[in-house]
């Protein structure tokens, strides 16, 4: 049976650690307020001077080299970002030529936090069809320069980093076992950007109202992320002939612990099983799948036949699940 599969994984954060003690003092808030509401205890900043394509080229690189690949011998780059380098052209062009892999297909996916899920659906897709035999699909975020630093809602909860992974075709029965990708558009004004864009070009006014910044409902993003999140790995789940106790452990979108808790009692599946790093990176939207699944793959924590159920909600309202088997 033909299957995608990832061959190898790679990240890059920051340097700059911004923990919540800095955060109280340009922001009303603490230390306490912010771990109770959302298990974040620190995040990594992206300096001045450097952009999306720089982490994504070296995640990229990172997990090229895990699968022991020259990136020039990429086929097919798929970046997924909210916040890319310039408006136009895409990020994956200039990740594309860092890379040395110019000629090869390259663009970007905008689809927030469920970036990567659907990045991944469409690399799996092109392998199983025969299109690219080498493909790598980078989640990477500068989350720090859209966040209004002045809404304390908002500011607490974000990261920069990329995280990447190095796909192509196997045979063996390990792989991609499904992916399966939603959005529902009436959600839209519940997580976005209303500046910046066609509907609202920039004008001093909108500098002034703050318009080009994250505007947030955090009870409906709440509800629609358990809700949406189960119902899609429930999905995966029987696409697979798989209940809940056969997978091995949940890599979710790493956006609040209330949300991991409410999603891992509504799967019926101890929080053991689910895997957290939000307490050092935040939420790095598209990023945070790819960063979690290179930690757990270079500290030695995934092991061949693990079966792995991802999932992740964001603006869209988009979401997505797939099942791995590593």
């Amino acid at each position: 049976m033909l299957r995608s599969r990832i061959l190898g994984t790679g990240r890059s954060v920051p340097a700059t650690v911004m923990t919540n003690a800095d955060l109280e003092k340009i922001v009303d808030t603490s230390d306490a307020w912010i771990v109770e509401r959302t298990g974040i205890r620190e995040r990594r900043i992206l300096e001045e001077g450097r952009t999306t394509s720089d982490l994504a080229t070296e995640a990229a690189r990172l997990a090229c080299q895990a699968a022991g690949w020259d990136p020039k011998t990429l086929e097919c780059v798929i970046v997924a970002t909210i916040t890319p380098d310039v408006p136009m052209p895409a990020t994956a062009v200039y990740v594309q030529d860092k890379l040395g892999c110019n000629g090869s297909a390259a663009f970007d996916l905008v689809a927030a936090c469920a970036g990567f899920i659907y990045g991944m659906s469409v690399a799996d897709a092109f392998i199983r069809a025969g299109q690219y035999r080498r493909v790598c699909v980078i989640g990477v975020e500068i989350v720090s320069r859209i966040v209004d630093w002045t809404d304390r809602s908002t500011c607490i909860l974000f990261g920069d980093g990329a995280g990447a992974v190095a796909m192509g075709p196997d045979e063996s029965g390990r792989g991609v076992a499904s992916t399966h990708i939603y959005a529902d558009g009436s959600g839209a004004e519940h997580l976005h950007i209303p500046g910046g864009g066609a509907r609202m070009p920039a004008t001093a006014d909108t500098l002034r109202e703050r318009q080009h910044y994250i505007k947030m409902n955090g009870r409906q993003v709440f509800a629609h992320a358990v809700r949406n999140m189960a119902a899609a790995c429930e999905e995966a789940l029987a696409a697979n002939g798989l209940t809940i106790n056969d997978i091995d452990l949940v890599v979710a979108h790493q956006a609040n612990i209330r949300i991991l808790e409410s999603l891992a009692e509504r799967l019926n599946i101890p929080m053991e099983k689910v895997y957290l790093n939000l307490q050092y990176y935040g939420n790095t939207s598209s990023a945070s799948i790819p960063i979690a699944l290179d930690e757990l793959a270079r500290d030695g924590k995934l092991h061949p036949g693990d079966k792995l159920l991802f999932c992740a909600l964001g603006a869209g309202l988009a979401w997505g699940s797939a099942v791995i088997y590593w």
